[in-house]
């Protein structure tokens, strides 16, 4: 488990280029799910972060902060969040800070407007120590020429790794321990064009220790499909090759409600995923021309081939047409 990609890539002249760092996981017997993205931009010296936590009784706390890069390239840090990687590649991450509660998900991007679905100023403090349990996984190496031309539309590589969690979330008066819990991370470099991909998707799906599945597709308008990903069964990571949607539920055509895909494996084994979402918080991207595009975070439960109790997070992006 010791083979680790660069922890950071040389710096290309674009001002959107930026390294992003993403973790998420799911606690089934706390009921409680979390993700974070640490993302770099260093020609607008901006450092970025958002934390999201989905809590037991449905409602979610979230952070969301920018500031002028201070650490990066020697460390992965901003705002209270911190992405630490050790020599023997585990990593550790940390944050402290208050996080603003609000009781539906939906609600969160509309605090600006409405301070007052604001339900509490929670202190949150979160030390989760992660283990993988496999080879990063990168998507470029397995990817057609075809789906690496529209796939550049989110970076230029993409690594994935799926680890055991363990740690403490301390909120205020709440402490959720976490053992051995299954969470993932993966971290990309390059130019990501918020507004002008039609239609992304990505899941991180787990069932056990020994299945776990990660589709990613971006759906230009005209049909053409990029598709990444991976298939993680019993010790080994199998590429996904192709990537079929079958059927996708959307509220207002914006929102994921359900979602069928069918895929095929770099075996030829063809797989059926299907998947629901469940509370849906969904950020807005707008560019300079007033295009917007709305990146939807939710955490599912999916089934693969017939297996159920998968569940993980369940990620897409659509363009307000």
């Amino acid at each position: 488990m010791n083979k680790m990609e660069p922890l950071t890539h040389p710096i290309k002249n674009h001002p959107e280029w930026n390294e992003s760092y993403y973790f998420c996981f799911s606690d089934r017997k706390n009921n409680i799910s979390g993700m974070t993205r640490l993302g770099f931009k260093p020609n607008k010296k901006e450092a970025m972060v958002f934390f999201l936590l989905f809590l037991p009784d449905g409602s979610v706390v979230g952070f969301q902060s920018s500031e002028e890069i201070k650490k990066y390239p020697k460390s992965l840090e901003a705002a209270g969040m911190a992405h630490e990687r050790q020599t023997d590649g585990t990593w550790k991450y940390r944050f402290k800070g208050k996080m603003i509660k609000v009781q539906k998900a939906e609600d969160f991007v509309k605090i600006h407007q409405n301070p007052k679905l604001i339900t509490k100023i929670v202190n949150v403090e979160m030390n989760l120590d992660f283990k993988p349990i496999h080879e990063t996984y990168e998507y470029s190496e397995n990817m057609t020429p075809e789906s690496l031309e529209l796939g550049k539309k989110s970076g230029d590589q993409h690594w994935e790794q799926i680890a055991l969690i363990n740690g403490e979330i301390d909120l205020e008066n709440e402490k959720y321990f976490l053992k051995e819990v299954i969470g993932e991370r993966d971290h990309t470099h390059g130019v990501r064009d918020w507004t002008g991909i039609g239609n992304w998707i990505y899941y991180v799906v787990w069932f056990n220790r020994n299945l776990a599945i990660n589709p990613a597709a971006i759906i230009a308008d005209d049909g053409r499909i990029s598709t990444g990903g991976f298939l993680y069964r019993n010790g080994k990571n199998i590429p996904i090759k192709n990537l079929k949607v079958i059927k996708q539920e959307y509220k207002d055509g914006i929102i994921p409600i359900s979602s069928i895909l069918e895929l095929i494996d770099a075996n030829g084994e063809k797989h059926v995923l299907m998947g629901r979402a469940g509370p849906v918080i969904p950020i807005p991207f707008k560019d300079a021309e007033g295009k917007t595009s709305i990146l939807s975070q939710s955490f599912g439960e999916f089934e693969l081939d017939g297996v159920e109790g998968g569940y993980g997070s369940f990620e897409t992006l659509r363009i307000i047409k």
